[in-house]
């Protein structure tokens, strides 16, 4: 049960591709829908685009070429060799982030470890996320990253799409743990089908009655 009334909920999933101009075809073909602008990432030396999803936003993400390499890991694990090769083999989800109220508080109340907060900020955005040292996923990536926002979500100024997500499916060796960590940070409104096995997202969208599997 969450405490101290902690609440999260789904901020938005993370895709990622070698390249973004590769990763935002990959997604426009899959569901016929046109990215919209998102912007760079100085710290990390990454840039993104973005899609509105019904209570939330899809991310695409890519190393940028044109930055100056960070002196630390990056994040969500893409200076890693296991992950290069996952991508160089095609765009795939790789996380989720959900939003909560107090970042600080969610890091003490959950059992596991979504690493430490780091204030960030580009132009009039600005959010606190949380990040492992190393840059490594949380929980192979089924473990959310926690984010707060101290500015409007890009969810808000995203044109709508017509897009929704029925489920976020999670498999992990580990699901009573990922269950136990998603009660503490009082997890509610999107569902959820976690089941034991390889770690692996697969999200379940659906636009004009037509459902699309992302993974």
């Amino acid at each position: 049960m969450a405490q101290r009334g902690v609440t999260a909920h789904l901020d938005h999933l993370v895709i990622a591709a070698a390249d973004l101009a590769s990763g935002c075809a990959w997604l426009e073909d899959r569901l016929g829908l046109k990215m919209q602008p998102g912007g760079e990432h100085p710290y990390f030396g990454t840039h993104n685009a973005l899609l509105g999803l019904r209570g939330g936003y899809l991310e695409v993400i890519a190393v940028n070429a044109a930055a100056p390499d960070p002196p630390y890991p990056r994040w969500f694990g893409l200076d890693t060799p296991a992950m290069k090769e996952r991508l160089a083999a095609g765009p795939a989800l790789i996380h989720w982030v959900a939003s909560v109220g107090n970042l600080r508080a969610a890091l003490r109340l959950s059992p596991e470890d979504h690493g430490e907060a780091l204030a960030l900020s580009r132009g009039n955005s600005r959010w606190q996320l949380s990040v492992p040292q190393t840059g490594a996923l949380p929980m192979s990536g089924v473990l959310p990253s926690l984010i707060q926002w101290e500015s409007v979500s890009p969810a808000a100024r995203l044109q709508p799409s017509g897009l929704w997500l029925e489920r976020l499916s999670l498999s992990t060796p580990a699901p009573a743990r990922l269950e136990r960590a998603l009660e503490a940070l009082g997890f509610t409104g999107t569902p959820l089908d976690i089941t034991e096995g390889p770690p692996h997202l697969e999200a379940i969208l659906s636009i004009n009655g037509k459902e699309i599997p992302l993974a």
